[in-house]
């Protein structure tokens, strides 16, 4: 059965919630939590990123989670809560479902860096 885009997108939209900017600096402040930018290195150096978040790429996204991958990044740990984000908000959700498939259990979408940027989130470059 060939899956559309459309399809992906409810499946990954229904396993992963979408948070606001209010709650993704509420998760932050908490603590244990890693803040993941999604986007293309080309697109953080316009704009910048999150203050502390870490930039990758949603292609290399599995290969940094997995920790039985050899490029295994070690920002990446199961007991933390993840938030992805992106330019609007699908290559997120898209990420954080894959996230979810590969065992990490808190996962957020926080959607399109623009409303972070707009609502006076801090932003690094």
């Amino acid at each position: 059965m060939v899956t559309s885009v459309k399809q992906l997108m409810a499946e990954a939209n229904a396993a992963v919630p979408k948070i606001t900017p209010a709650e993704t600096r509420e998760m932050i402040a908490k603590g244990n939590t890693l803040v993941v930018d999604v986007r293309d290195a080309h697109e953080v150096e316009k704009s910048g990123k999150i203050a502390g978040a870490v930039n990758v790429s949603r292609g290399m996204l599995e290969f940094r989670a997995d920790p039985e991958s050899p490029y295994h990044d070690k920002n990446f740990a199961k007991d933390k809560t993840v938030i992805v984000y992106c330019a609007s908000g699908g290559r997120s959700a898209l990420s954080g479902k894959a996230l979810k498939d590969l065992g990490y259990g808190e996962v957020f979408n926080a959607g399109a860096f623009k409303d972070w940027a707009e609502s006076g989130g801090a932003v690094e470059a």
